[in-house]
Order: C-alpha cells, then structure tokens, then sequence
C-alpha cells in the first residue's frame, strides 16, 4: 500500500487595520513582538506633543526613538520582549525616565506619563511603571517566560512540553508513539495538545510570527515527538481565548513563541546530557542482560554584534545521538508445526493430550518459514507456537539548527530574519527481525518582517515567510534477514514472480510484516507560503 499527501498551504492577511478605541488603547499587539504606547500629559492634563521618548532594550543596549504626535500619543511597535527603559524629554519639562518595563510576547503595554514642569537637567527616575493588567488587549494569555524556557528541566529539551504548565492546556496521545512502526506519522508527529477543550488540530503553533503546524494541521515536531531549540526561544505564551484575528487560521489556542536575539556582548554556551543502560532496571521480557541503551543530547548556542548597536546575531544547534534497546516478545510456529505436524486439543480441554495429526506443507508457504525464527522458550499451549524474544535497536539521529539576524536601520526602520532546520532519521527493525523499518522527518521554516515608523501616527509591518515539512516513512527499507529482499516469493508461486514476499497473518502467531518492497511506505510533503502585513494607526477618540 501506497499512501502520498502533498499539500500546499497559503495564509495571507492582506491588510489589518488596528485602531485604538480609547486613549488608553493606542495600538494593537504584534504577533512576533511586543508593542509599548501610550499618552504624555502635563500635571493639568494637557497632551504633551513633540515629547521625545528613547526606547532602550536594556538586554541589547539598542534603543529606538519615538515621538508624540498633536494628540500626546506615542507607539513602538514590534520590539523584542525583554526589559526596558524609557526616557522622556519635552522643552520646558523635567527629563522623566521610567526602567524595569518588562514585555512580554504579544504583549501590548500601556504606559502613560504626566510630565513636570522643570529644566532638562532635572530628571525624575521610577522603577517598574507599567500595570499588570492588560489594557490594549482582551485575549486570556499566560507567558512562559525565558527564564522557565532555559533552567526548568525538560525530559528531552522539547519547549512545548512547558504550555503544560499553564491552566487548561493538557497533553493527548492521538496516536502510537514513535517507536511503534510503519502506522506512525498519519496525525503528524510532535505532542499534541488540547487547549480549553479544543481538538489538537484546531491549534496555531507560531515561531516568529510564522505558522509552522505540520501537514496533519497539528503539533510541529519530529520523529522524536519534540520541539528542539529551548536555548533558542527567548520565550512564548500561550493564548487560550478571546485573541486577536491577526492571528489567524485556527479556533482553537495559539501557542506564540519568538526566538532569542544577540546583544553588544558576545554570550553562548554549551552542554551534553547523557543517558545509559547503566542504572535501568530489567524489565520481564529483557532475557538475561538489559538491552543496551545510549543516548547523547548535545550542543551550543552563540549570539553577539555583528555591527554594535546595529546588527546582531543568534545561532543554535542542538543534536540526539540515541541507540535503544527495544525487547520484542513475539509468537512464532514451533518445529513440529513447521513440519506439518499439528495439534489441536479435543473439545478445546486443555488438560486432555492431544495427538498431533500431519498435514501437507505446500512448498510456496515452506519457503515463508524463514521469517520465523524457532522458539526460544517454553512452547504454548498445545504445543503448535512458542516465543521468540530478541533485542533490537532503535537508533535516532537528529539535528536541529536555529539562526536569527536582527539589523537596525534607523531609528525608524529594523528588520529581522530567522531560519529553523531540523532533521531526523530513524530505524528499527520489525518484531521478527527481518526488515529494518525507516522514517525520516525534515522540517525547516523561513520568517523575514520588516518595521517601519512613517511617523508617531502610522506604522507598517510586513513578513514573510515559509514552512516546509517532510516525512518518508519506510521509503528505504533495509534486509535484516537476506531472504526479506527476495523477489521470488509472492503468494501464488509463478502467478506472482518478482514480486517481494507477501504479508503473512495465521491466528495465534505474529504476522510477518512484508520483505523489503512489501510493507506500507507513506509520504508526506507540505509547504506553507505566507504573507502577513500589519498597518498601525495610531487614534486617540475624542
């Protein structure tokens, strides 16, 4: 059986218009960043215009610059979540600077400010000004912020397992996990989520600004079943209800996420996390010896300027080196029935002996009988099957890379660009250890946005971008057995000559999958365009 699914996706919001319904909603959230805003007043309450307000990112050191337009408002949008630092200067008014503005993804901070009168040289400093309570917007949203991102420990480094940690969101399996065969891969491959009740295909996963949901419309991941990549997420939230139509596609919850950026300081790291058989315990069908199990999970991240205050650079790369153990317990013919000699028990009385009776063996199924290995235990019931028990190894390879330019152009213009790539192939064989199954996952996405102030009142964001996902389950299947790669063994002897042995179900026994040419292959193939264009006016009502 042939299966093969290509789909081609597109998602274009061609213009988004946001328009504030009070003073205190000056602009909507960025899907890939954060947006601070707000009004600047006197101490009588009069609009303030022509303030200028400098945007320091106290992570980066990069600062943005702002102004008030006639009505006192000012917005910057799209900025990068982290802690900031504002200052504010108008003639006549004491220099105000406000630190400890902390943004989050999505994120939509209000921050208002009434001016005093004075002189420049006078400035007035205050820690941690910006409410908790979310102003611009009215979504139900919970932010994981980079500090869990980096140190909570993770079986397995995969950041989307941490949407567990906020309310309502609960893992689901949907399918056999990966370690299961040739079934695998039908509903996608990463660990899938239901968010407020929702079905796992009804959520938005999104990496800057990007959709990357697989071709199944469900969670991204690869063989593995994970998200790489957790020294790359600076952080993400989880967005379960009542968001914004900016972002699109899917009704059930959006998990945002945008990746880290680089500083004026160069930074990076680099780790290795080991796993052995050494301290497993064994488990009723391991035979005498635990099988052997390896895994290395290992890699570094590294981020600085390229040019200071300007451009700067992130790159993560993350792989998985594993070799496991898998015990498989199986039923195979004994020597007896492989010689024709069958038992069946009178009246189904267990107790009674039975006598074998000898049956013809045609040759065309003979020639089968190399598939099953003889018993290596005690014979069951009458005596016609016993088990075959062997360990076998299942070896995965991944590799996962994230790299992530930011460049400012002016104080006005600044752009960003990302790229993901992960691959991951996998193989173990088939519980009578004949064939060598294989699957091969491969996934990359491209986001590319582009900011621009035209002035206080009207800003422009544009993205583009591209995501890719590959599988090829059991396209190169290998010979564990030679006889697997037999062309001469199709059910009906010459009727199906050349063709690979056939899939073989008898009651009691284990069937026999199919030889190399003769079990199940599946492809799936999906590329996702999309454009996104978010235009910023910034209105205060009367």
């Amino acid at each position: 059986m042939n299966s093969r699914l290509k789909g081609f996706g597109w998602s274009l919001f061609a213009l988004v218009l946001i328009y504030g319904a009070t003073a205190h909603l000056p602009a909507g959230a960025q899907v890939a960043g954060g947006t601070i805003s707000g009004t600047v007043v006197d101490s009588s309450g009069r609009v303030i215009p022509g303030a200028q307000i400098s945007i320091m990112n106290v992570d980066t050191g990069v600062s943005r610059s702002a102004a008030t337009n006639e009505e006192g408002l000012y917005t910057a949008p799209n900025l990068l979540p982290g802690s900031y630092e504002l200052k504010f200067s108008a003639p006549g008014f004491k220099t105000e600077v406000r630190s400890g503005i902390v943004l989050t993804v999505g994120a939509a901070a209000v921050l208002d400010l009434t001016m005093q009168v004075g002189t420049a040289i006078e400035t007035l400093q205050v820690t941690g000004e910006v409410p908790d309570v979310q102003l611009a917007s009215s979504d139900i949203s919970a932010v994981v912020n980079a500090t869990t991102v980096r140190e909570l420990p993770l079986n397995g480094r995969s950041w989307t397992d941490l949407a567990e940690l906020q309310p309502g969101v609960n893992a689901i399996q949907t399918q056999p996990t990966f370690a299961a065969g040739t079934d695998r891969g039908n509903r996608g491959f990463g660990q899938q989520l239901t968010i407020s009740g929702a079905r796992p295909q009804q959520n938005n996963y999104r990496l800057d600004g990007v959709s990357l949901n697989d071709y199944a419309n469900g969670a991204p991941g690869s063989v593995l079943g994970g998200n790489l990549g957790v020294d790359a997420i600076q952080e993400f939230s989880v967005l379960t209800s009542n968001y914004s139509a900016e972002y699109g596609k899917t009704s059930g919850g959006v998990v945002n996420a945008i990746t880290r950026s680089g500083t004026n300081q160069f930074h990076g790291s680099v780790y290795e996390f080991l796993r052995n058989s050494a301290l497993d315990a064994r488990n009723y069908f391991d035979g005498d010896k635990i099988p052997p199990f390896k895994r290395n999970q290992f890699g570094g991240a590294v981020g600085g300027p390229i040019i200071k205050n300007h451009t700067f650079f992130f790159a993560d790369y993350e792989g998985i080196r594993q070799s496991k153990g898998i015990s498989s317990f199986t039923t195979v013919p004994s020597a007896a029935a492989r010689a024709g000699q069958l038992c069946s028990i009178p009246n189904g009385d267990p107790n009674n002996p039975c006598t074998p009776t000898q049956v013809t063996v045609d040759p065309s199924a003979a020639a089968y009988f190399t598939f099953y290995h003889l018993p290596n235990g005690p014979l069951i019931g009458n005596g016609d099957i016993g088990p075959f028990t062997f360990a076998g190894q299942q070896v995965v390879n991944e590799n996962f890379l994230t790299t992530r330019v930011d460049h400012k152009f002016s104080d006005h213009d600044s752009l960003f660009g990302t790229y993901m790539f992960d691959k991951t192939p996998y193989s173990a064989p088939d519980g009578l250890n004949n064939v060598l199954f294989t699957t091969l996952t491969s996934r990359q996405l491209v986001s590319v946005e582009e900011t621009h102030m035209f002035s206080p009142r009207f800003a422009n964001s544009i993205r583009i971008g591209g995501n890719h996902e590959g599988v090829n389950n059991n396209e190169s299947l290998k010979a564990i057995n030679p006889d697997a790669a037999r062309t001469d063994l199709g059910a009906g002897g010459t009727a199906f000559a050349g063709r690979a042995a056939a899939q073989v179900f008898m009651e009691g026994v284990t069937p026999f999958t199919g030889g190399v040419g003769g079990s199940p292959t599946y492809f799936y193939h999906w590329n996702s365009i999309q454009a996104y264009d978010a235009f910023l006016k910034v209105r205060r009502n009367r």
